[in-house]
C-alpha cells in the first residue's frame, strides 16, 4: 500500500487472515523472519472449533507450528525457530508475546488494534530491522497506514499480478483488410499438412509466437473463420495444430450449434475424449451453462461415453443469506440451481410450438437419474467415476476448495469448471486469488486441459445497456 525502503533484516508481522487464507504462509518469506503476535494465536484459537472450512484451516495452522516447536528448547524458542525451506538460506519464527503492552491511544482494545499496538512496540524495539505488517485486511492496512505502521498485503497466493489477466485461451487473427494481418501472412514458418485417424494435423517449423500454449485455440476471425485449430504442442521452433470439428451448422452437439470461433472452440473442448479438463470463462449469456449441458447429455445420453452427470455450484448468496433451506441435498441445493433449470428448459424446448418437454414427469423422471445436483461441501472423500462433472460459479470457490473437488475425478471421469472473475461474491477472493484463476494458470500447459473466455454474442438490449450503464 505504502512505498518502502526495506533494510536488509526484515520482520514481517503476519495477521490472522494470512494465515487462515494459506496455511503455508510461514514458508513463503525465503531468508527473512517472520513473527506470530500472540494475539494472532488468541484469533486462531477461537476459529479452531466446527466443521467449516475456516475452523479446518486454523487447526492445521495449529498444527504446524506445534510441529515447529516440538523438537526445539524454549532458549531456542526465544531466539527464533529456524524454518525449513529447499533451496537457499531461510529465516527464523519468532512469537511475539508481551506481558506489559499498553494499548495505542485514543483507540479501543480489539484484536487489530492490539495487533497494531504488537507491530509498533517491536518497530521501536528493532530500528536495525525492517518490521512489516502483512494482513488482507484492507481497513487495517489503512488503519497502519496512518499510524505510519509499515502494513503490506499477502502476495504469494496471486496467480498472476494486477497488471496482468487471466490468459484468453485463444489467438485470433483476423483477416487481412479488417483488424490485422492474416494467420500465415503473420507466420513464418514451413507448414506440413497430415491427415490421421480422420483428424487433421497441421505441422508447423520456424519461430513460433511467444504466446501460443498447448490447448488454445488459433484462429484466423472471430466470426466466419476459415481456419480453427486447437494447439497440441508447442515449442520454441516447431508446433502441431490439429483442426477443429465444425459444429456451426449440421453437426450440431444436442441440437446446439456455435456462432463463432469461441463457441465452436468450446464445444470441441468439450466433446474431446483426450481433454479431462475443460475451464470456461466469460459474461452472462455467452453460453457457458448451455454448451455444456448440452455436451454433457450428448455423451451421457446419446454416446454413452458418461454414465451420469453431476452438477454442483458454491451456495454463495449474492445479497443476504436466505437461511435454513429444509429438504433433501437436491432440494435445498435447488435454489441455487436456478441457471441449471432455465437451461434445461431451453435444451428441451420444442421449436415449433415453444413448449419443453422439460415439465414432462417422464423426462423428468429419465433425466433425474442421470443428472445429479449436489452440494461441494459433501463431495470430500469422494471418487466420481464415469462422470461428467459439472462446476458452476467457479470464481467463488478457493483455490484449495476447487483443488479438493477437481480432485474427486476417477476412472473416465470429465470435469468442467465456469466461471466469471468478474463476478466474485466470497469474501477475500479477488480475479487473481480465486479458484478459477488457480486452475487455469495451473493447467495452462497440461496437454489434456483446454480453457476459452468466451465473449458476448446475443445478449438482450437491456442486458448490454445495464453493463454499460450501471
Amino acid at each position: 500500500m505504502v512505498r518502502l525502503d526495506k533494510k536488509a533484516t526484515r520482520l514481517y508481522v503476519l495477521d490472522t487472515n494470512v494465515l487462515i487464507h494459506d496455511p503455508a504462509a510461514i514458508y513463503q518469506f525465503e531468508e527473512h523472519d517472520v513473527v506470530i503476535p500472540m494475539t494472532v494465536l488468541e484469533e486462531l484459537d477461537k476459529h479452531k472449533n466446527g466443521i467449516r472450512e475456516i475452523a479446518r484451516t486454523a487447526r492445521q495452522v495449529s498444527r504446524t507450528l506445534s510441529d515447529l516447536t516440538s523438537q526445539v528448547t524454549f532458549a531456542e524458542i526465544q531466539q527464533g525457530i529456524p524454518i525449513p525451506g529447499s533451496i537457499g538460506p531461510t529465516g527464523r519464527l519468532r512469537f511475539l508475546c508481551y506481558q506489559d503492552l499498553l494499548p495505542l491511544d485514543n483507540m479501543e482494545d480489539s484484536p487489530d488494534n492490539r495487533l497494531l499496538a504488537e507491530t509498533c512496540r517491536l518497530r521501536d524495539e528493532r530500528p536495525d530491522a525492517s518490521v512489516i505488517l502483512v494482513t488482507k485486511d484492507i481497513n487495517l492496512r489503512v488503519k497502519a497506514s496512518a499510524l505510519k505502521v509499515p502494513v503490506e498485503d499477502y502476495l504469494n497466493d496471486r496467480v498472476f499480478s494486477d497488471r496482468d489477466a487471466m490468459i484468453e485461451g485463444a489467438k485470433v487473427y483476423a483477416r487481412a483488410g479488417q483488424h490485422g494481418a492474416e494467420l500465415w501472412a503473420s507466420l513464418n514458418v514451413e507448414v506440413k499438412v497430415e491427415r490421421q485417424d480422420d483428424h487433421t494435423f497441421y505441422h508447423l517449423k520456424g519461430d513460433m509466437p511467444d504466446d501460443w500454449h498447448v490447448g488454445m485455440l488459433v484462429s484466423d476471425s472471430e466470426n466466419g473463420a476459415e481456419f480453427e485449430a486447437v494447439v497440441r504442442e508447442v515449442g520454441p521452433h516447431s508446433a502441431c495444430l490439429q483442426l477443429l470439428t465444425n459444429y456451426r451448422h449440421h453437426a450440431g452437439v444436442w441440437g446446439v450449434h456455435a456462432h463463432d470461433s469461441r463457441q465452436n472452440f468450446t464445444l470441441n473442448l468439450l466433446m474431446d475424449p483426450e481433454i479431462d479438463l475443460v475451464t470456461i470463462a466469460g459474461n452472462a449469456g455467452t453460453g457457458k451453462t448451455f454448451m455444456t449441458l448440452a455436451a454433457g447429455f450428448q455423451q451421457t445420453l446419446d454416446t454413452k461415453l458418461f454414465e451420469r452427470i453431476v452438477f454442483t455450484r458454491a451456495p454463495i448468496p449474492m445479497g443476504e443469506d436466505i437461511g435454513f433451506l429444509p429438504g433433501t441435498e437436491e432440494e435445498k441445493m435447488s435454489p441455487w440451481m436456478g441457471a441449471f433449470h432455465d437451461n434445461m428448459d431451453n435444451l428441451l424446448r420444442d421449436e415449433h410450438d415453444g413448449s419443453s418437454s422439460w415439465n414432462d414427469g417422464a423426462t423428468r423422471q429419465l433425466l433425474g437419474s442421470r443428472v445429479q445436483i449436489r452440494s461441494p461441501g459433501f463431495m470430500r472423500g469422494r471418487t466420481l467415476n464415469d462422470t461428467f462433472l459439472i462446476i458452476d460459479e467457479a470464481q467463488n470457490f478457493t483455490p484449495k476448495q476447487l483443488k479438493a473437488l477437481v480432485s474427486r475425478a476417477g476412472r473416465n471421469t470429465k470435469i468442467v469448471c465456469l466461471g466469471n472473475v468478474g463476478q466474485i461474491d466470497t469474501p477475500y477472493l479477488t480475479a487473481n486469488t480465486c479458484g478459477m484463476a488457480a486452475v487455469v494458470e495451473r493447467f495452462r500447459d497440461w496437454p489434456h486441459a483446454g480453457h476459452i473466455t468466451l465473449q458476448s454474442v446475443e445478449r438482450s438490449r437491456l442486458a448490454l445497456a445495464a453493463e454499460e450503464l450501471l
